[in-house]
């Protein structure tokens, strides 16, 4: 028993590695069945998505209810998270994804909202996980807060947002809903990073 939290953390990494392979490959086909592909594609992704949002909630249940926490869970089970949620949103930045077609952008526009999402998601991420390790190195508690909580709700939120969209939904409203996730969700990530620089680490 003792062992399946870790069992399932490493199974979130190799679903992510999947997860990710889809995305990237849906994206690829040419052929006439195109369409059809890609929507099947994509809908494997979100189920996968959603199974490795649930192993995340089942291992850290396990883990407390049997009091089995290890080190490797407690490095690793973040870290999981981190990986599938940069990993979602540059992949989403390399196959040009959310198109945001109702709104007319410019390619450059659109660039810039697509890369500019990931690498702000992606410097939170390494602006609070080395001020967690200095803090932690040091005897501080630096726990996650109700703005990091809600981060991780919005970003992984958008992760189904943009690939329920890419597969099924081609209109307008699509667009709206799409964009103000990302503004939410950008919002509370970099609110998140900006508590997390005022928190005491020493």
């Amino acid at each position: 028993m003792k062992h399946i939290p870790n069992a399932l953390t490493v199974g979130r990494l190799v679903l992510t590695v999947i997860l990710l392979g889809l995305l990237i490959y849906a994206d690829r086909p040419k052929h006439g069945q195109a369409q059809l592909d890609r929507a099947t594609l994509l809908l494997g992704a979100f189920i996968l998505f959603i199974v490795t949002g649930l192993t995340d909630i089942v291992d850290g249940y396990l883990a407390r209810k049997f009091e089995v926490t290890s080190k490797f869970g407690r490095t690793m089970d973040p870290l999981a998270d981190k990986f599938l949620v940069c990993g979602a949103y540059f992949c989403f930045a390399w196959v040009g994804q959310p198109l945001l077609k109702c709104f007319g952008f410019e390619e450059l526009t659109l660039h810039i909202i697509q890369w500019g999402t990931a690498i702000i998601i992606l410097a939170r991420e390494v602006i609070v996980q080395t001020l967690r390790h200095i803090a932690e190195n040091r005897g501080v508690q630096f726990g996650a807060t109700w703005s990091g909580k809600l981060k991780m709700f919005l970003q992984s939120f958008g992760i189904g947002t943009v690939i329920f969209g890419w597969a099924f939904v081609e209109r307008p409203w699509g667009d709206w809903f799409t964009i103000i996730t990302y503004a939410l969700m950008v919002f509370a990530t970099v609110l998140s990073g900006i508590q997390s620089l005022t928190r005491r680490i020493k």
